[in-house]
């Protein structure tokens, strides 16, 4: 790199839980994006900011991509990834070791469309015995004519994420930096503790609703050394309620305090987190009802 900035959007793509949040996360060296073993996780475009030394990359992390069906939810899901294919100077597909899936073909149907730098990267690696067994498969992406480069990776692992870094980088175009070299995002913290609290909420209920609750933060004050949060989780149905809930209140507690432990984390302060649950039937089951929600 020469004392020329250079700056530009960087967008990591690919089928829901290949481990773009995780890789993320480890990119900009702190816990940014949400993460779980649920599938589609992530609900929300997030960008994070790497700065090292004339360069800066935007980083915007992507729901996963797959077969949207009749769900609103994951039709806005997926539209919300591939919008940003068209707007970035480099696009990352993640992928998994050794396996290729016919969801891995559809994203690569939309990366091969974006006038992007295009970059795989092979994720997990660190699963592997023998990481000769890669060989066939670096070859086969090659063959596609669709990446300009292929990096082996374990997110997880920290492994060869450096090697991934120095090709990004080295991509992006000429230009000032629009970020200060501190800041690692463009998201407010108030929007940060809903996505905290929706990751505990996963974390504990995930296998029993996966799609059907979210959060919203309905107040957020700083008051002398303390921040009171106020969250409402939204479900659907009654026996959805009581599952988050669950036995005399236990369940929620244990959101809550998890919630409250990383929120405290992110914002060096004490915190006194509040819960409620409340029933709001199809929510995510037509575009509108979405939009009120916050998915827009």
């Amino acid at each position: 790199m020469t004392d020329t900035q250079h700056c530009g959007y960087v967008a990591l793509v690919g089928r829901p839980n290949v481990g773009k949040s995780t890789l993320l996360n480890h990119l900009v060296g702190r816990k940014l994006a949400i993460t779980s073993r649920k599938p589609q996780t992530t609900r929300h475009n997030l960008l994070g900011v790497h700065t090292e030394g004339s360069a800066q990359a935007l980083i915007v992390d992507t729901p996963g991509i797959h077969d949207p069906g009749s769900r609103a939810m994951n039709r806005y899901l997926v539209r919300t990834a591939t919008s940003v294919l068209q707007d970035v100077d480099v696009v990352v597909q993640v992928v998994e070791r050794i396996r290729i899936t016919d969801d891995d073909r559809l994203v690569m149907g939309h990366v091969a469309k974006s006038r992007a730098v295009r970059i795989c990267a092979i994720n997990k690696v660190d699963e592997l015995d023998d990481r000769a067994k890669l060989l066939p498969q670096i070859e086969a992406l090659h063959a596609l004519g669709v990446f300009g480069e292929i990096v082996p990776i374990s997110a997880l692992k920290n492994d060869n994420l450096d090697r991934l870094k120095a090709v990004v980088l080295a991509r992006l175009p000429p230009g000032p930096h629009l970020f200060p070299p501190d800041q690692i995002t463009d998201r407010s913290e108030r929007f940060m503790a809903g996505e905290i609290v929706r990751e505990k909420l996963m974390r504990r209920v995930g296998d029993e609703l996966p799609y059907h609750a979210t959060v919203s933060i309905e107040g957020f004050r700083a008051k002398s050394g303390i921040v009171e949060i106020d969250a409402t989780i939204h479900v659907e149905r009654d026996g959805q309620k009581a599952i988050v809930i669950g036995s005399g209140g236990a369940r929620l507690k244990s959101i809550g305090q998890d919630a409250r432990a990383d929120i405290e984390r992110l914002l060096g302060r004490k915190v006194m987190l509040r819960l409620w649950v409340k029933v709001r039937p199809g929510w995510s089951a037509n575009d509108s009802a979405l939009r009120r929600m916050g998915y827009d």
